[in-house]
């Protein structure tokens, strides 16, 4: 819709260009005026301000002016509702938009709450799309808005102010991950963040060593140092670089998912009998091997045995080929 008011305003542009050189041309060989003259005649013209004439003109100049008047009118006219229609249309657009996106955050449940759309926030956005996590992102960069608000969902605000985080349905969200530039402004978010929802779960990016434990004071659950991983990364891959390079490929997406998985005991419990690891036989059924298990108090186990025993509300981390990830989701019905 926009394109096509767009490419109307510049079909009028070029027609108010067409009539001025029309008449600077007409008025410089009809009636014989100089080039300035000629301009000035066809500008006090096309605007109709009654100015007179520089010098008295003829039979055919007379007719000239009469024609050139009538177009003028006609196409600035036509000029002026395009130009009218496209800004009422334009806001009227974003003012859908934003209701429309509105309606959307306030169904949201459970969803995460992304603090920031610099480039760690793009990286955890991409990452959630790729999980189908619904998430809302607050940003207050106009241009970044405008530029990707035809994929992700945009809250725009200061995300230190509380208003704007309620606005995000953070009473109702499940996570929020904190990603903006400056630690100072970091802290604010997770301070407001716990203030709001005792329980949510917050992941704060941080640039220095220094800010870790504040961030931790100040509420966060985890906090994450993305040049210190990046360090990391890039001296382990000298070290062990054939290692590293198959764990960055267990981190690729697939076509429809990815191939590691982290899977809630629950969903397997109206299906199967699942009292160990040997009951789910995961191995036979689709291809994934299981390589990790989460107690229901947090401890994690590696490479579990076959007959470890299950209990309510512990997960198990499993590993298989993004066709064998997508076969243990749709065997058993897991989102």
């Amino acid at each position: 819709m926009i394109h096509l008011f767009k490419s109307r305003i510049y079909l009028a542009l070029a027609l108010m260009l067409l009539v001025l050189a029309f008449g600077v041309i007409g008025y410089r060989f009809i009636s014989d005026y100089s080039w300035v003259d000629a301009f000035y005649m066809t500008i006090i013209t096309v605007t109709t301000v009654g100015f007179s004439e520089v010098r008295p003109m003829g039979a055919d100049g007379k007719i000239f002016t009469v024609i050139l008047i009538v177009t003028s009118v006609f196409i600035f006219g036509y000029a002026i509702s395009v130009i009218t229609e496209y800004m009422l249309g334009r806001n009227s657009l974003q003012l859908l938009k934003k209701k429309k996106m509105k309606n959307i955050i306030e169904n949201l449940n459970q969803h995460v709450v992304v603090c920031g759309f610099g480039r760690n926030g793009m990286q955890a956005a991409e990452r959630l799309k790729a999980y189908k996590r619904p998430f809302v992102v607050i940003e207050r960069d106009k241009e970044v808005i405008e530029r990707y608000e035809d994929e992700v969902l945009f809250i725009e605000g200061d995300a230190n102010d509380d208003e704007v985080l309620m606005t995000a349905g953070i009473q109702r969200a499940q996570y929020l991950i904190a990603t903006l530039p400056d630690d100072a402004a970091n802290l604010f978010v997770v301070l407001s963040a716990r203030q709001l929802k005792k329980n949510l779960f917050i992941i704060s990016r941080a640039s220095l060593v220094t800010s870790q434990k504040k961030l931790f004071l100040a509420g966060a659950d985890k906090v994450i140092m993305p040049d210190k991983i990046g360090g990391d990364h890039m001296a382990s891959l000298v070290v062990m670089p054939d290692l590293i390079t198959f764990m960055d490929k267990l981190s690729m997406e697939g076509e429809n998912t990815t191939n590691l998985e982290e899977v809630a005991i629950e969903d397997f419990a109206d299906q199967i009998d699942c009292n160990s690891l040997r009951d789910l036989d995961l191995r036979k059924k689709t291809g994934c091997t299981i390589i990790g298990y989460i107690s229901p108090d947090g401890d994690y186990t590696i490479n579990p045995e076959a007959d470890l025993k299950l209990q309510p509300k512990s997960k198990i981390i499993v590993l298989g080929r993004p066709e064998q990830i997508k076969k243990l989701n749709k065997m058993f019905h897991i989102e």
